[in-house]
């Protein structure tokens, strides 16, 4: 099965923004959709955006009209675009594959 690894987070001022990368140790073409999540501390994981083949994308209410997730395929990369981030998307941030493992995650920190 493919291996996915998040990279790309930091830390950032509120209102900033971060692109978190999803890089696939193989070809993702023929992947059906690929998903991210986050957890904050103390809470649970909680799905963020996901991409079907193609381009059909669908968000959480908390982040839609902030993110964007997109796939070069490629590459054999997601990405997730997070614009006007507020203190309350400080999380890590993970991306998966459907049944798939849980990778290592990216801490994505939101303060001034």
């Amino acid at each position: 099965q493919v291996q996915l690894v998040e990279s790309g987070g930091g830390l950032v001022q509120p209102g900033g923004s971060l692109r978190l990368s999803c890089a696939a140790s193989g070809s993702i073409f023929n992947i059906n959709s690929i998903n991210w999540y986050r957890q904050a501390p103390g809470k649970q994981r909680e799905w963020v955006a996901g991409i079907i083949i193609g381009t059909s994308t669908n968000y959480a209410d908390s982040v839609k009209g902030r993110f964007t997730i997109s796939r070069d395929n490629a590459k054999n990369t997601v990405y997730l675009q997070m614009n006007s981030l507020k203190p309350e998307d400080t999380a890590v941030y993970y991306c998966r594959v459907p049944f798939g493992p849980w990778g290592r995650g990216t801490q994505v920190t939101v303060s001034s």
